[in-house]
């Protein structure tokens, strides 16, 4: 299981399927919930097959998580059901607030 100590937690990346409409709202929220909350980190939105190789968590749709592990196999991923009850960013911002390490979400077969 891929995990990354809070402290190493530079770069977050919100992604989608292609378009950006999705993700551009949901990396801007949790860009808000992160400055309110005195976390250095950042946060942008890309399409999930172009996801940066420096990316320490990413953020996607349960349905783009397998693709998301393998444009980031170093970065922890997070999923997520519902856009509007986005329990996955509320993991990520709860345990950097608190210092906790980030463990990926389970994939297939784990």
């Amino acid at each position: 299981m891929t995990e990354k100590r809070a402290e190493d937690v530079h770069l977050v990346v919100f992604a989608c399927e292609a378009g950006m409409g999705s993700s551009l709202i949901g990396a801007n929220q949790l860009k808000k919930r992160a400055k309110d909350a005195g976390l250095g980190i950042k946060v942008i939105h890309s399409p999930v097959n172009q996801i940066p190789a420096d990316t320490d968590v990413v953020i996607a749709h349960e349905g783009l998580a397998e693709r998301a592990r393998k444009a980031a196999p170093a970065a922890v991923v997070l999923t997520f059901r519902n856009f509007l009850n986005n329990a996955a960013s509320d993991r990520l911002i709860r345990s950097l607030t608190a210092g906790e390490a980030i463990s990926a979400d389970a994939g297939p077969g784990s």
